[in-house]
């Protein structure tokens, strides 16, 4: 047996001896811990209790019993009032790491229920290029500068699905796309230029009616099948037209009509952007223009969606923005 084992080992059937978890107890609550930082701030009681809004004897009263609930003596007690012993600057120290813990938590909680900061999913049909969705981009950033907003181009079936398993939370979508489970509401009205090559037969024209386009082919973005762009053109245009679906973004559609592929519908926002070799000219027809609407799931409760959409529909009926 080694030195000391025997002073080490317990009697046999007696129980093993743990010490006592510390805790915090039952019947302090933790405005204690605000009694305390007043108390320490100050060096009185009684200013402590005008500052936290009591009487002093709920002060002096919350610190004796945390003093022994603690096992040692955070004040010293006398004529200047009290003061912080060794032992209470060191409990202070954690203290006041405890109440900015908290604040920090009250803050993350209210900020998040009331929209202030999170992120925000954004899907959308159309590239949101030109002024229209840039006015209204801007104005969401900066008015609200904390909530991050990440956009998703996708097509109709892709949005619609998108939003009801709550991958995105709102959509930028036509008017045309009308679907059942998500509100939908108009939000502007642009109208729609032709996209032409330069050099082509219809350059030197003030306005082009569809009876000039008859003739031509009509590229499309049509992603995975969808048809959306196909319906909503085919409407507009009437029947006897050439269309061919191209599964790419706006700006890919674009180089295709410079390259003298056919041409192309694009809304007078999409028309601020220059493409080389492309040229926009007006239609001169009263059913050429296009409605953009926000979809969102109703059932949504995040705060901060109910926030954006609020923003959206405010900028549109106002006229501020779109």
């Amino acid at each position: 047996m080694k030195p000391n084992q025997a002073a080490r080992e317990e009697p046999i059937g007696c129980e093993r001896v743990s010490h006592r978890a510390l805790r915090w107890p039952d019947d302090l609550d933790l405005s204690a811990l605000r009694y305390l930082a007043a108390a320490a701030e100050t060096g009185k009681f009684g200013q402590a209790a005008m500052i936290m809004g009591v009487r002093t004897s709920t002060v002096s009263r919350n610190v004796a019993k945390t003093e022994d609930a603690l096992g040692v003596t955070l004040f010293e007690r006398g004529h200047f009032g009290i003061r912080l012993t060794a032992a209470g600057k060191a409990v202070m120290v954690q203290v006041r790491r405890a109440l900015a813990d908290l604040d920090a938590i009250c803050h993350a909680g209210w900020s998040r229920g009331t929209g202030q900061v999170g992120e925000i999913h954004l899907a959308v049909r159309m590239s949101p290029i030109g002024s229209l969705a840039q006015r209204l981009l801007r104005s969401w950033r900066n008015e609200h500068p904390q909530i991050e907003l990440t956009i998703h181009q996708m097509n109709e079936r892709d949005i619609m699905l998108a939003l009801t398993e709550r991958r995105v939370d709102a959509a930028l979508v036509p008017m045309s796309s009308l679907w059942s489970r998500v509100s939908v509401e108009r939000i502007a009205s642009e109208r729609l230029l032709v996209a032409l090559p330069d050099g082509h037969r219809l350059a030197s024209t003030d306005a082009v009616a569809w009876d000039d386009l008859r003739e031509e082919t009509l590229l499309l973005q049509g992603w995975d099948g969808s048809q959306a762009e196909h319906e909503l053109c085919g409407s507009l245009v009437g029947g006897g037209m050439r269309f061919k679906n191209h599964p790419a973004g706006k700006e890919t559609i674009l180089a295709l009509v410079g390259a003298d592929f056919g041409v192309a519908l694009v809304s007078a926002s999409q028309a601020e952007v220059r493409c080389p070799n492309v040229i926009y000219r007006p239609i001169k027809e009263a059913n050429a223009q296009i409605e953009l609407a926000l979809a969102w799931v109703p059932q949504n409760e995040e705060s901060v969606v109910g926030r954006f959409v609020a923003f959206v529909r405010d900028k549109a009926r106002s006229r501020r923005i779109l």
